[in-house]
């Protein structure tokens, strides 16, 4: 009897995985919210949520931080079906392209501590 060799990747490999080949903007990103630097909220990268792997997580405050980059654009429906499955499970979702990252860190930092303080 043979095992077959096609495995499937289950969500903490693919979120390991995901935190070695991080973006530009998510490491940007990542560098501002790691270690509570962020008003001393924690905040967990490439967070297992049923089957999705979310960017950023603050599991305390049920906050999702999802980084779009260009290839999002051809994909709103697919976003907006995820975003709808991650709600329903409790958390809220917000959503900043990588070039807002890129560009404007304290604008997305705002946002981010304003969506944390109406939690």
């Amino acid at each position: 009897m043979t095992r077959s060799t096609k495995t499937v990747a289950l969500p903490h490999h693919r979120a390991r995985r995901l935190r070695r080949d991080q973006t530009d903007a998510e490491k940007k990103l990542w560098g501002r919210l790691r270690a509570k630097r962020l008003a001393d909220f924690h905040f967990r990268r490439q967070f297992p949520i049923g089957n999705f792997i979310a960017d950023f997580a603050c599991p305390k405050s049920k906050l999702v931080i999802e980084l779009d980059g260009g290839q999002h654009l051809d994909q709103k429906a697919k976003d907006d079906w995820r975003t709808k499955l991650i709600e329903q499970r409790g958390f809220r979702v917000l959503r900043f392209w990588d070039s807002e990252v890129l560009t404007g860190i304290d604008g997305v930092l705002e946002g981010i501590m304003k969506a944390l303080s109406e939690s």
